[in-house]
């Protein structure tokens, strides 16, 4: 049962390592999301703020990883 626990919590992990990561990256998509569809942005403007805002997130995290 340990090893089966153990293999659960390894595969979570994997996915969710640094919850602040993930945190921002749900902000962003819902925040890029709201403004398509409410405030009329153009798909394409939509896709590079994803795109910009996701590799700024990730290298926030890496940098602090660094830090560490």
């Amino acid at each position: 049962m340990s090893v089966i626990r153990t293999a659960l919590s390894e595969l979570i992990g994997m996915f969710i390592d640094d919850g602040s990561l993930a945190t921002l990256c749900l902000i962003l998509v819902a925040a890029v999301a709201g403004a398509v569809e409410f405030l009329a942005l153009p798909p394409l403007i939509g896709g590079v703020l994803l795109l910009v805002g996701c590799l700024a997130i990730l290298v926030h995290s890496v940098l602090r990883a660094v830090k560490r």
